[in-house]
């Protein structure tokens, strides 16, 4: 399978960022408030895009099938 990557959007790079910053793997981190979180990432965001960095993002995954698991 090959990935085609594009250009992630800002919107998605500080959604990220924000979760990163909330959360530490499925753990919630209390020391981060969720509006600091946010404000933190998109100027983070900002700073990167006026360092000159480009991230890529690959496709969403298929959602999982369970045409397999009908009962027959």
């Amino acid at each position: 399978m090959t990935d085609t990557l594009r250009p992630a959007s800002e919107e998605e790079i500080a959604a990220t960022l924000a979760h990163g910053l909330r959360y530490e793997g499925r753990r919630r981190v209390h020391d981060a408030d969720t509006a600091m979180a946010r404000v933190t990432a998109e100027r983070l965001v900002r700073h990167l895009r006026a360092s000159g960095f480009v991230l890529m993002k690959r496709p969403d995954l298929a959602a999982p099938s369970t045409t397999e698991h009908i009962p027959r």
